[in-house]
């Protein structure tokens, strides 16, 4: 006798299959939803397999192949073996089809390694330099031009197109741009920050379009969940400074600077509580963060400790 661990996968997928198209059919009903709980609870690999016939169908909606023996309402699948290899044999076919349409709808995506920079050239002449650890993905249609920051940080110059809105979504912020320059900054902690370089944007709640604010040339507003939204004037050659290979910094304090300088580099810069407040004014190169570590340890007389990749700061 086969046990579970060892049924062919193609026969625990038809047999999900067959879960789900009951599920979605007329014949659905309170027994037939306990008796999948029970198929599911014997063998981890049928709940991954109804997974993936879930995933195909949300993808291809009636993408589970219906076998006329299948949507009775029993507690268990009561299909043959013969029907049962018939019905695999949709499912690989629907696996296939589906893997194929995830490939095509995936859209375009362009990220950047930690300490690396990227330019992208849209095909509407837009223009979108990525900087540090970052991640876009794009979504282009007749209607507007939509780019998704999912994390790090993007320069975005946009080619003027009225009838085309540029939307930039970063977190649950939204900004709308017609034919200017900002910049849009997302890290870690979900603080999302907009500076605008050029031209006007507006910046708003994804979710009820809730107006934040209404920028102009040299303005950032800040958002962050525990904060709400702050306006500020920060000078443009700092939030720029990363698109020359360098971080600028001016009155910052120690740990801000470390902070900053560890977004450009896998080596953590590591900061002492008892120096963690000292200011640091200063133009540093975003290529070797650890040089520009030492250059502000010797400013200050602080102890430098290197253990493996990590350097500590510390009083000497």
């Amino acid at each position: 006798m086969v046990s579970e661990k060892e049924r062919p996968g193609q026969e625990v997928d038809a047999e999900a299959a067959a879960w789900l198209a009951r599920l979605n059919g007329p014949f659905r009903s309170a027994r037939s939803e306990a008796g999948l709980r029970r198929w599911l609870e014997r063998d981890p690999a049928h709940e991954a397999a109804f997974e993936r016939a879930t995933e195909i169908w949300e993808m291809i909606p009636g993408a589970a192949p219906e076998h006329p023996n299948v949507v009775e309402a029993d507690a268990s699948p009561p299909i043959s073996r013969r029907g049962l290899m018939s019905v695999a044999a949709g499912v690989a076919a629907i696996v296939a089809v589906g893997s194929g349409y995830a490939l095509l709808s995936r859209p375009p995506a362009y990220e950047t390694a930690i300490g690396g920079q990227e330019l992208v050239r849209l095909d509407d002449g837009s223009r979108v330099s990525l900087n540090t650890d970052s991640r876009i993905a794009i979504f282009y249609s007749d209607g507007e031009r939509r780019v998704r920051l999912d994390r790090g940080e993007a320069m975005f110059e946009v080619a003027h197109a009225p009838d085309r809105p540029f939307l930039v979504e970063a977190g649950d912020e939204r900004i709308r741009a017609l034919g200017t320059t900002f910049v849009v900054r997302r890290d870690a902690a979900g603080e999302t920050s907009v500076t605008l370089v050029e031209g006007r944007v507006e910046v708003a709640r994804q979710a009820g379009a809730a107006r934040i604010a209404v920028l102009t040339p040299g303005q950032r507003v800040t958002v962050s969940a525990n904060a709400g939204a702050a306006l500020d004037r920060p000078a443009i050659e700092l939030v720029t400074a990363w698109r020359r290979g360098e971080v600028v910094f001016e009155d910052a304090s120690l740990i801000e600077v470390a902070e900053e300088l560890n977004r450009y580099s896998p080596n953590r810069l590591v900061v002492d509580p008892g120096v963690a407040a000292l200011r640091v004014s200063g133009v540093f190169s975003t290529s070797d963060p650890h040089e520009a570590a030492r250059a502000i340890a010797a400013l200050h007389r602080l102890r430098v400790d290197q253990a493996g990749e990590e350097l500590r700061l510390s009083r000497s």
